[in-house]
């Protein structure tokens, strides 16, 4: 069976805006590319996170190295869904689905294929409390932001999430990646 992933920055005090973080440096950068590339083939996102992502990843004037550039080819690349009910198009490789996000990914689980990445921040709490997300990988920036979207907004989460430790790993940067899996 599919896995489904969720793999995002965050600073210290659980803050997940792409405004309020430092870019990741090429470590960091690494470190997502080689989760993307490894056994995935098939992005979900909300609406809010595709419409950031897309088209400025498509574009090749907006790749400042080799990595975006790697980054920019598979993410534009790959198999993407985007749950929205507003959303009119997509493109890239995107099919648009207007159903619960919950019980579609438990469908595609079933289905042939790699794992699916979830890039979104918005469905999180609803996919967590499903049981839909079987790994998170959290990279956290030493920086603490104060404001901001959070990782799970207070109140989100019906019940607690109790996860498992896999691994970490320390970046030169001072980013640690944590590893989870969610408890059978």
């Amino acid at each position: 069976m599919r896995k489904v992933i969720l793999a995002i920055n965050m600073s210290i005090d659980g803050c997940v805006g792409l405004m309020n973080l430092n870019p990741p440096d090429e470590e960091v950068g690494e470190y997502f590319n080689d989760l993307m590339y490894r056994d995935v083939d098939l992005i979900a996102y909300g609406r809010k996170m595709y419409e950031i992502m897309f088209p400025y990843w498509a574009e090749e004037a907006n790749w400042d190295n080799e990595l975006d550039k790697e980054f920019g080819q598979r993410i534009t690349g790959i198999d993407k869904i985007v749950f929205s009910r507003t959303l009119a198009g997509a493109e890239y490789n995107t099919r648009i689905v207007r159903t619960d996000p919950a019980a579609e990914l438990l469908k595609l689980k079933q289905a042939p294929g790699k794992n699916i990445y979830v890039g979104t921040v918005s469905m999180i709490p609803e996919l967590a409390q499903a049981g839909v997300i079987d790994e998170y990988h959290l990279v956290v920036a030493p920086v603490i932001v104060g404001q901001g979207t959070r990782l799970v907004e207070n109140g989100a989460l019906a019940e607690k999430l109790n996860l498992a430790l896999v691994a970490t790993r320390t970046f030169k940067s001072g980013c640690i990646a944590l590893h989870y899996k969610k408890r059978a």
